[in-house]
């Protein structure tokens, strides 16, 4: 019995301490992650096929300075990102011919499902996949998608939504970035 007991005690400092080293290490890349205020991190977005919306066939962050970038992150997989796909599609219409360019990134999944579901949401907007995570994982520092970076037109990042964006909480804040 005091084996059991001494044996289920060094699984429990083990399972904490492992959880405590989790969250330094989250804690870490969130401390990396871009702050709002700050200028956006570049990067180079390849689009697929069909979802260019005349910027070529690659874009970055920086060539699009005198805009108002929204950067979503993704996936075809992801419940809450078909939630969100009608409301993004429904800003694109609102905005595209105002200044704003709303960038697509496609994180974790396949050109095949990616296209589908692009089709299926009838979506209009810039699309392309973060091979390898680089803009996700490595420049941006998602948690997890859908996530939204709202940059100004100088290259700064203004507003950060961790959960899916409704369009009636963005139109604002496009309208006050376009406004300076």
């Amino acid at each position: 019995m005091r084996k059991v007991l001494i044996a289920a005690c060094i699984g429990a400092v083990i399972l904490l301490a492992a959880i405590f080293g989790a969250g330094l290490f989250n804690a870490s890349l969130v401390g990396k992650r871009p702050v709002e205020g700050a200028a956006a991190p570049d990067f180079n977005l390849a689009f697929y096929d069909g979802y260019r919306a005349n910027l070529g066939a690659q874009t970055s962050l920086a060539g699009l300075r005198g805009k108002v970038v929204v950067v979503n992150f993704w996936a075809s997989w992801c419940p809450p990102c078909r939630d969100e796909a009608p409301e993004l599609e429904a800003i694109w219409r609102s905005y595209k011919d105002r200044g704003v360019v709303l960038l697509g990134v496609d994180v974790l999944d396949t050109d095949s499902n990616a296209l589908t579901y692009l089709k299926s949401f009838d979506i209009t907007y810039p699309n392309g996949l973060d091979i390898q995570e680089r803009i996700s994982k490595n420049t941006y520092r998602i948690t997890g998608q859908p996530e939204t970076f709202v940059i100004d037109k100088s290259g700064v990042l203004r507003r950060t939504f961790i959960l899916p964006v409704k369009q009636q909480e963005l139109g604002p804040i496009l309208e006050r970035l376009l406004a300076e």
